[in-house]
């Protein structure tokens, strides 16, 4: 797991002491571990921890629903196919 990764669950974590962990596919909205009181905080944390701006008119939900796509989207690599 990368550091960013790590840094956002644990945040996660923090606002919900009653849990001990997340599961990499666990809705993190479905489960209200992120509401709409957290939301923008999120959002921000997340904009830092993986260095990528977001803009809210285009963030798709899906993209942060959960850990195993926040990593996916924002924290794993990009590579650039056809330039030779």
């Amino acid at each position: 797991m990368a550091d960013g990764l790590q840094t956002v669950k644990n945040w996660i974590l923090e606002r919900h002491p009653e849990r001990d962990d997340i599961a990499a596919d666990l809705d993190l909205i479905e489960n209200r571990l992120i509401d709409s009181l957290s939301f923008v905080e999120f959002v921000f944390l997340l904009e830092q921890e993986s260095g990528t701006a977001i803009q809210m008119e285009t963030l798709e939900v899906d993209s942060i629903r959960t850990l195993g796509a926040i990593e996916q989207h924002f924290f794993t690599a990009k590579v650039e196919v056809g330039q030779a």
